[in-house]
């Protein structure tokens, strides 16, 4: 009889933990995804040597529009912009 016991608490255990990660990955699941994803006017605004370990400036020009002049300095210096 206390062998039985344990197998049954050890299922039932088991199924619990299983029930817990299947509702767990419902709920928080299409949340890691969503927060994960960019939107697609930022994926547009990405350089094009993703990866390269260079810097590459975005020279669009609504981009430049609202750009510091101390900013500008840093990207035409081929340097990663510090300031706003």
């Amino acid at each position: 009889m206390n062998r039985m016991r344990r197998i049954l608490v050890g299922v039932a255990m088991g199924g619990s933990l299983l029930t817990g990660g299947v509702i767990g990955a419902t709920i928080a699941g299409p949340l890691g995804a969503s927060a994960a994803s960019p939107s697609t006017t930022a994926s547009t605004a990405a350089s094009p040597s993703t990866g390269s370990g260079t810097f590459v400036p975005n020279e669009n020009a609504t981009h430049e529009a609202g750009e510091s002049a101390a900013r500008e300095a840093q990207e035409n210096a081929g340097q990663f912009p510090t300031v706003p």
